[in-house]
């Protein structure tokens, strides 16, 4: 398990490689308002996991596990924000903020819980096949589904 600082490093290099296609020191420390060698500490903290691979001066790349985690902790963040966005009617930006905050203390169990509410109420799609936010499977089964879904619509 890695901190929730962690987290957000992990998050933001996922997100910089999905947008840039390479994450680079420089660009993971302007997203993230902070310094190189906070970055260079997190890179090395990261590696520790097997999270993502890097020789100094070399190519960043997260992991198949590092990856994995980063779309985890996307979820849970996208999770908490619908609730509060669309559930409770926060606006946009307090949502951002309050979703940030809650998905750093809440438990995989209480997400499932939560995605399962929020699908349920949203009338998104049916997490009736034991969502987990840790099973890849049971998430590529939710999206399958859901497409097959606006298929027939």
């Amino acid at each position: 398990m890695i901190s929730k600082a962690l987290e957000e490093y992990l998050k933001t290099m996922y997100i910089l490689q999905k947008q840039n296609g390479n994450i680079r020191v420089t660009d993971v420390a302007k997203k993230m308002n902070c310094t190189k060698p906070s970055v260079n500490k997190a890179i090395n903290h990261l590696k520790d996991h097997h999270l993502l691979d890097y020789e100094s001066y070399g190519k960043i790349e997260l992991t198949q596990e590092g990856e994995d985690l980063a779309k985890k902790i996307l979820e849970a963040y996208d999770i908490v924000y619908l609730f509060l966005k669309d559930v409770l009617n926060l606006k946009a930006e307090e949502a951002q903020e309050e979703a940030e905050k809650i998905k750093s203390v809440i438990t995989d169990q209480t997400i499932n819980q939560l995605a399962k509410y929020i699908h349920k109420v949203l009338d998104l799609r049916n997490l009736d096949c034991n969502y987990d936010i840790n099973q890849e499977k049971c998430r590529c089964c939710v999206k399958r589904t859901a497409r097959k879904e606006a298929k027939h619509e």
